[in-house]
């Protein structure tokens, strides 16, 4: 299995799961079939693919389901709405997200750990640019239906990286920075190897950016921030 649908499965796996009536019980039934897992799997991935194409608005529920085989009213048996639909979706990339954002704690020396996060986040770009594409629709547009998710979970999570490069500062172990906008800055530039991964490759002369090309990306990321935190 590639890795991207790894990393799919897992998100899918790890998030809540809309239970329709007669595939178990909330909160003491049978856990879902193994099928019905797999067909959520499949409407999500299809899911990502169209709203990063064609934004909330323009994606329908008609076109999703009869791409992976289903109708409409069938669909709507594993996810409730459009709506409910565009959240299990927003909600596996913000998980996948977060996971990355864990690699800053992890260990106790800064570059190594800078290095596995800024790593992370280009694993995410490369791997699920579809993803990054519907959280970018969403954020551009002022975030009409996932600005309280975004505040509920990603803000303590970088309050707990601020928190970690403030004890790095403490103890003079980096230079002292405003360390929010130095997450922004890493977040912005590793996104942009998924949501201007075209515009890249062709000014590159190529029809995709490869691994090589992910790899020089990190390299220099890497120099800049770590430079920008030498004492």
């Amino acid at each position: 299995m590639p890795a991207a649908a790894r990393r799919l499965s897992h998100a899918t796996a790890r998030a809540p799961v809309t239970t329709p009536a007669g595939d178990g019980v909330a909160g003491g039934g049978r856990p879902p079939r193994a099928a019905r897992i797999e067909k959520e799997r499949r409407i999500l991935r299809e899911a990502e693919a169209q709203f990063a194409r064609y934004g909330f608005e323009g994606a329908s529920l008609e076109d999703i389901a009869a791409a992976v085989g289903l109708s409409r009213h069938n669909l709507l048996y594993y996810f409730p709405s459009k709506q409910a639909l565009y959240h299990r979706v927003l909600d596996d990339v913000m998980t996948q997200w977060l996971a990355g954002m864990g690699e800053l704690a992890v260990g106790d020396d800064p570059e190594t750990a800078l290095r596995r996060y800024i790593a992370a986040k280009l694993r995410s770009s490369r791997e699920r640019p579809d993803g990054s594409a519907v959280f970018t629709k969403e954020v551009i547009a002022g975030a009409p239906r996932y600005a309280d998710a975004i505040t509920s979970r990603v803000a303590p999570a970088l309050a707990a990286d601020v928190r970690v490069f403030e004890r790095w500062a403490r103890q003079g172990r980096v230079a002292r920075l405003d360390f929010r906008h130095l997450m922004f800055v890493i977040w912005a530039v590793t996104q942009a190897y998924a949501d201007l991964a075209p515009q890249f490759a062709l000014l590159l002369g190529k029809p995709a950016l490869d691994q090589a090309d992910f790899a020089a990306a990190q390299a220099v990321i890497e120099r800049l921030v770590l430079r920008g935190l030498a004492r």
